[in-house]
């Protein structure tokens, strides 16, 4: 389990990190989303032990990551630009971890080379930078990580990569109940993958949910009212997120639970009313709505 509280990381005169507390289960894939600059690459890096926080703790199962090396031998830390030695292959990258990781995995290394259909023998500064991140998530789950942290893992990737990516790391999860987190600043990326997601902005966390309580806890609905209902009475009997009309058709966005919005809605004998379903960027959207927040500002 990671635990972060209070979490506090500056550069000179500029605070990465303010006050961030988080926890990540064992065996979860969490996301981090926000804008760039928001903290998020920082908040690995402090994790994965490469920076000291200048306030507060970060610990995984119990123990200071920083300058320990026996924690830091079951995590490891995919960064946005991975770094290769000059002239370094596929399989000599793979060679240089198996030095400091003790459970590497010689099998595991050659069956990710084999889904991922890469030459493990050419020079990785001639890759893509798509297969160049390949590289390193072979070699990264090749470690057999208790904790993988990847910071826009997706980024460069094609669609038939990524989806292959997302099994690959799910059965890993699946198989050894590894952990994972997930920064990006793309919602999109993370919703059919993440079982939490936290957002990030200036430094602090805004917001961190499970994302079926996320799903499940909003609803939009279409509704075509047989009399003329005022805005006043939907907001006095609906916990409204939003509310639009267009015509005779009226949009809701309610929080609570489904059942509860039916038996509620019936009381007004709607001609016409369906429910919609809400991205997890939607849902987002409106949850930081609700406290102040303009979510278009925050999120790319």
């Amino acid at each position: 389990m990671i635990v972060i509280n209070g979490l506090v990381k500056q550069f000179e005169n500029t605070t990465a990190l303010q006050n961030v507390t988080l926890t990540v289960e064992k065996g979860r894939i969490m996301g981090v989303v926000g804008s760039n600059g928001a903290g998020k690459s920082t908040l690995l890096r402090a994790i994965s032990g490469i920076y000291r926080p200048d306030g507060g703790s970060v610990l995984v199962d119990d123990e200071e990551t920083y300058e320990n090396v026996a924690v830091k031998s079951r995590i490891f830390f995919v960064p946005d630009n991975p770094h290769f030695e000059p002239g370094a292959t596929v399989q000599s990258t793979a060679k240089l971890h198996s030095m400091f990781y003790p459970h590497f995995s010689w099998e595991k290394f050659d069956r990710l080379c084999n889904i991922f259909q890469l030459d493990r023998k050419k020079k990785i500064s001639t890759m893509s930078k798509g297969m160049q991140r390949q590289a390193a998530l072979i070699s990264a789950l090749a470690t057999m990580p208790d904790y993988l942290l990847l910071d826009e893992v997706f980024d460069g990737l094609d669609p038939v990569m990524r989806r292959l990516l997302k099994r690959v790391i799910a059965g890993e999860v699946a198989d050894r109940n590894m952990t994972v987190l997930i920064a990006s600043h793309n919602l999109r990326e993370l919703e059919d993958f993440c079982d939490t997601v936290g957002l990030l902005h200036k430094g602090g966390v805004l917001l961190e949910k499970e994302v079926d309580e996320l799903r499940l806890g909003m609803h939009r609905l279409q509704v075509v009212f047989r009399e003329p209902v005022e805005d006043s009475v939907l907001r006095k009997t609906f916990d409204l997120a939003s509310l639009s009309r267009t015509g005779s058709l009226c949009t809701l966005v309610v929080r609570g639970e489904r059942e509860a919005i039916e038996r509620q809605i019936e009381v007004f004998a709607p001609l016409f009313c369906e429910f919609l379903s809400l991205s997890l960027e939607e849902v987002f959207i409106r949850e930081m709505e609700a406290v102040g927040y303009d979510f278009e500002e925050i999120v790319f």
